[in-house]
């Protein structure tokens, strides 16, 4: 992340900084995905080669989605400063992302299951051509930003000209940056926990099927979607990281009443669903337009724009906690004493579920809320950081 996100600050182009790498990055991409999902059948691969096509073809996939999402969130900051729009912006994507989810979700399995039925092949070749399709659909739309001729930025940025390792460790001289990216730090390890866990609540201590689970699933993510517009309202009002605090409480609030649901099925879940969706709404928008304000801070101090840097810095930070939420997760079950052989799990082992799900994930968002009414930039201290750049911008031009 942090490689390619200064190779893209490097950049200089015709076409700009962060629209070729999008331009000629998108087939890769989709060709790696497709590459993903046709490795041959376990039975035809050794333990060890499969262990390296699974690695080596993922490292391939990965390595081209963090180029390509590295310079496609860097446009960012970098197609309008005015606070407010960035946040309209960041809704605006994010919308799109969440009917992606669905869609993802929804369709997957089903698109796989038709191809099988309808030519007639192995499954194994109807998950390839599902790839296929997938992939080629990413590249077309990461080639829509890529070669549009109206995503043209509002600065004037040039090359970066800090070595590598000056570039990645000034991003820590930068303090609202700082407080963003550690606020984003625990947020991401609670919403990994929440995530992951989420099927065993689901599974094991409510004893829903498959069907119902999908269910309450469906309905946090598009309760999410809806509330994306009115969380953007609300952060034009009362600013983006208050937003983000108080869509954390009201996901804290769902937590809570889910740690209280008995060992059975309780369809108040699904309400649980919809007030965790509401408040997760705000880690989808706020984020995402609190980042680019970091950017002019540092261009205060440094004189130059280095979008790439950081937001390569934020997605190595949030793959890190990731990892480390996924290991909490691990780590938990084993240490309760799950055991997935089992149907019906042990009270401890539920009690472990419940912790993960619910109490541990609050307390690390509580955590976030004295961070994020504390935060430094709002949009009065931005309008004052635009004013300073603008004079800092006249004097060189002078």
């Amino acid at each position: 992340d942090v490689l390619f996100g200064y190779l893209v600050d490097k950049t200089k182009t015709k076409w700009g900084r962060r629209r070729p790498y999008l331009m000629f990055g998108a087939i890769p991409l989709g060709l790696s995905f497709w590459l993903l999902l046709s490795l041959p059948n376990a039975t035809q691969m050794s333990n060890v080669g499969g262990f390296f096509a699974i690695l080596g073809t993922f490292i391939i996939y990965d390595s081209f989605g963090t180029l390509v999402n590295t310079s496609y969130s860097a446009m960012t900051a970098e197609l309008t400063t005015d606070y407010d729009e960035r946040t309209s912006l960041a809704t605006t994507r994010m919308v799109f992302n969440v009917i992606g989810y669905i869609l993802g979700a929804g369709v997957t399995t089903i698109l796989a299951a038709t191809l099988q039925n309808m030519y007639s092949i192995t499954l194994l070749k109807a998950w390839s051509y599902t790839g296929l399709i997938f992939g080629m659909f990413a590249a077309l739309t990461i080639m829509i930003p890529g070669f549009s001729r109206d995503l043209k930025p509002v600065v004037d940025s040039e090359p970066t000209k800090m070595p590598p390792l000056r570039a990645m460790f000034s991003t820590f001289k930068n303090k609202p940056f700082i407080k963003f990216v550690t606020v984003n730090a625990i947020m991401s390890t609670a919403f990994t926990l929440v995530t992951t866990m989420l099927p065993y609540f689901l599974k094991y201590q409510l004893v829903m099927d498959d069907l119902e689970q999908s269910m309450v699933m469906l309905l946090m993510l598009v309760t999410l979607g809806l509330f994306l517009v009115p969380c953007k309202k609300l952060a034009d009002k009362i600013g983006k990281a208050k937003t983000y605090a108080v869509g954390l409480m009201i996901a804290c609030v769902a937590l809570c009443v889910a740690f209280f649901l008995p060992h059975q099925t309780s369809y108040i879940i699904f309400g649980v669903a919809i007030v965790a969706g509401i408040g997760f709404s705000s880690q989808w928008v706020c984020p995402h337009s609190m980042m680019p304000d970091v950017i002019e801070y540092d261009e205060l101090v440094t004189g130059e724009r280095r979008e790439g840097i950081y937001y390569g810095m934020w997605g190595l930070l949030t793959k890190i906690t990731g990892a480390l939420g996924s290991a909490m997760c691990g780590w938990g079950l084993k240490i309760f004493q799950y055991d997935a052989t089992l149907t019906e799990q042990s009270s401890l082992a539920l009690l472990g579920i419940r912790l993960h799900f619910t109490i541990f994930p609050i307390f690390f968002l509580l955590l976030c809320m004295p961070l994020l009414f504390k935060y430094p930039i709002n949009s009065k201290t931005h309008a004052e950081l635009m004013e300073k750049l603008a004079a800092k911008r006249a004097g060189e031009d002078k």
